[in-house]
């Protein structure tokens, strides 16, 4: 399936884009994040377990169990602070 993944904050600098479209052949957000991080380098170090960030699918934030269709749209993001 096709993915378009937005990365926001520390995570875009990290990895040197906003965006990117991705052909995933898994199902879930777990499965991406694993994908994501077996890039390695900034990759491996920001998406590794225990390293705190969120995703959306759509605008709707989603946990690592949220399957994944055609045409999602992925974002990634650290959590941000603010008033």
């Amino acid at each position: 399936m096709t993915l378009k993944i937005l990365y926001f904050a520390r995570l875009k600098e990290s990895f040197g884009q906003a965006e990117e479209t991705v052909t995933f052949t898994g199902q879930t957000v777990a499965g991406l994040i694993d994908e994501l991080a077996a890039r390695g380098g900034a990759w491996s170090v920001e998406l590794a377990p225990g390293r705190v960030f969120r995703v959306a699918v759509n605008q709707e934030l989603a946990p690592p169990s949220t399957e994944l269709k055609t045409g999602d749209e992925v974002a990634i993001f650290p959590p941000v602070t603010g008033g």
